[in-house]
């Protein structure tokens, strides 16, 4: 990394990282306050991005399924709070730990297969909990549940939006440092092996399956971290938290940036939304109502990136870094 930070890549990431690290004081100073709101879904899903990351971009697993995390995570956030149990302190551990077991649940099952396979084991874990999600009647259901966000009593108050943008910037800073270490690590290097050759990591002596069951795990008790984050974002839970369609965008913006890179899902995320956030009043201008279709226009510009950037943006900015 250090090595990489004279490069057009490692410019662009320390002025992404400034710019976000700033970004309350930009939005306040230009009067800009719903850019803050744009950036928080940043970076909260960069962090569900990166913990995808580490077992579709290092590991080569493609889950389908990763979005159940989030639901995971804020459902134990909305469910706490619903029965009077408010302090973060408490939720966010529970949280986090239900993520973590549900992934290690899964993975101990899932992980014993390949290919397509995995993919609809993954999927259909996820639906299982969509639907369990939308069967919760008293805690919404299909509708969702208004919840109150977490406390922490002298610490700092989540209704602030500054104060909670720079807790969810402080996650992603700690979610990457952590995937730097783990990508680089002896147990990455591992994983990594593992996704080029797994017979031959056995061969060697490796555990292979537990390995990789240890990288779902970690991978889950992420994702679970994001949708703590995204609950309290918006003081709401809903199955569509966890829809196979989340799963698909996480998918996208992992691709999108560049898999099996450290700060390709930032790339991503940045890309997915102010792409989202451009396209939407650009075809309404065209014809009112054309701005929800934006996504007819985001398809055929991933394509091209598919096929003439293969590695994502980070490919785009100069020779790739492990």
């Amino acid at each position: 990394m250090k090595a990489a930070l004279g490069t057009p890549r490692g410019f662009v990431t320390v002025l992404l990282l400034l710019l976000l690290a700033i970004l309350p004081l930009l939005t306040q100073a230009f009067d800009q306050r719903y850019l803050l709101s744009i950036g928080t879904r940043v970076v909260i899903w960069s962090i569900a991005a990166i913990s995808l990351n580490m077992i579709l971009g290092y590991g080569g697993l493609v889950s389908f399924g990763h979005a159940m995390f989030f639901g995971i995570g804020g459902y134990a956030v909305g469910i706490l709070a619903a029965n009077g149990i408010t302090s973060g302190s408490i939720q966010w551990p529970v949280g986090v730990l239900a993520a973590a077991l549900w992934a290690a649940l899964i993975g101990a099952l899932s992980l014993r297969t390949r290919g397509l396979y995995f993919i609809m084991i993954t999927l259909a874990f996820a639906q299982l909990v969509y639907y369990v999600g939308a069967g919760l009647e008293a805690y919404g259901g299909d509708d969702g549940l208004n919840i109150s966000r977490s406390r922490f009593v002298g610490l700092l108050d989540l209704r602030d939006k500054a104060a909670f943008y720079w807790l969810c910037f402080t996650l992603l800073a700690a979610t990457l440092w952590f995937c730097g270490r783990f990508a680089n690590s002896r147990f990455g290097l591992v994983i990594r092996g593992a996704r080029s050759n797994d017979l031959r990591m056995t061969a060697l002596g490796f555990p292979v399956f537990r390995y990789r069951l240890a990288a779902f795990t970690i991978a889950g008790a992420l994702g679970g971290l994001a949708g703590i984050l995204l609950a309290n974002d918006g003081a709401y839970i809903s199955p569509a938290m966890m829809s196979w369609v989340k799963s698909g965008d996480l998918i996208v913006i992992v691709v999108l940036g560049g898999m099996g890179t450290l700060f390709g899902p930032l790339y991503g995320a940045i890309a997915f939304f102010v792409l989202e956030e451009t396209l939407k009043p650009l075809l309404d201008l065209l014809h009112k109502g054309w701005g929800e279709y934006w996504q007819i226009v985001f398809g055929p510009l991933l394509v091209l990136i598919a096929l003439y950037a293969r590695g994502g943006i980070d490919s785009m900015l100069g020779r790739r870094h492990g």
